[in-house]
């Protein structure tokens, strides 16, 4: 049995090293300016350092999206969506203290993020050349025909469609919104708020069973099952329900908005994607899933 040689790599337009780097140096002005505005906070306490840790590690987001830009995958386009979008948001909400007004610096720095955020974003969706680059399957090995190839695989479930995709995106996020204030809740029980435990414990315990539920529910609702976007939009509900009375209790005002308004954001998306996906027909090259965030679409409607 012989073995498939591999295509000879063609050189990556212009527009997607472009892309490529602007995506680089996303990433490091993500980490810059997570550092700024820590640096000059007025109160350098638990809960910022765990906002600003969490708001750091997008940058390796930026860089996982890098690899799949190289490789082609067109489910980078819904992936940069909501990475550039959170990053504005998990950025944003550090910038403004609790009293007073934000640090020169940190306002400079927040601005430049988010237009190399909306950068990535309008590159992504208004280049041609890079919608055009952005279409392949993931690879696997291939038996056909006495021999063994690695590459593209054709989907094997239905066509699915793309604002569902985008739900399923921004469902995905709920866990970690969840987990991150309530990480940030551990400092205020530390402080002498035993009561507050079991719902601590409780928290935790529900970011954690939220991944699994939206998993479940994202399985089944890209092969448009009715029950599953009703599940889904009960999982979102049921999220809201327990993150923000939490946020407010444990955190206050300024963590609700903190931490709730990110939230509050990707459920709204999940829903009004769910909502449009039940009146935009499948588009007909859409692709499978790839992955937990490598997800295949080819056309996102993002009016």
């Amino acid at each position: 049995m012989r073995t498939a040689a591999e295509p000879v790599e063609v050189r990556r337009p212009s527009a997607v090293r472009a892309l490529t780097t602007l995506l680089a140096v996303t990433a490091a002005a993500t980490v810059v300016v997570e550092l700024l505005n820590y640096w000059y906070a007025p109160e350098q306490e638990f809960g910022l350092a765990v906002r600003t840790g969490w708001a750091m590690l997008r940058s390796l987001g930026f860089l996982l999206l890098i690899g799949h830009v190289n490789k082609g995958r067109v489910g980078a386009r819904p992936f940069g969506l909501i990475l550039a979008v959170t990053t504005i948001f998990a950025v944003g909400r550090l910038i403004v203290p609790r009293q007073g007004v934000p640090a020169l610096p940190g306002l400079v720095g927040f601005a430049v993020l988010t237009a190399l955020c909306v950068a990535v974003v309008v590159l992504l969706y208004r280049s041609e050349t890079i919608r055009a680059h952005l279409v392949r399957h993931r690879k696997g090995l291939v038996v056909e025909g006495g021999t063994i190839a690695w590459r593209e695989v054709a989907p094997k479930r239905p066509q699915a469609n793309g604002w569902l995709l985008t739900a399923r995106v921004a469902a995905f996020t709920y866990s970690p919104l969840m987990l991150v204030p309530a990480l940030v809740a551990t400092g205020a029980v530390l402080d002498g708020r035993l009561a507050a435990v079991p719902a601590l414990i409780f928290w935790f315990g529900a970011g954690i069973a939220v991944s699994y539920a939206v998993l479940f529910c994202t399985a089944f609702l890209l092969r448009d099952k009715a029950w599953a976007r009703k599940g889904l939009v009960a999982v979102t509900l049921g999220v809201l329900a327990i993150d923000l009375p939490l946020c407010w209790w444990l955190l206050g005002t300024d963590g609700l908005i903190r931490d709730g308004a990110p939230l509050v954001t990707a459920a709204a998306l999940t829903l009004w994607s769910l909502n449009r996906a039940t009146r935009t027909p499948p588009h007909p090259v859409d692709h499978e899933v790839d992955g937990d965030f490598d997800l295949a679409v080819s056309r996102l409607q993002c009016n």
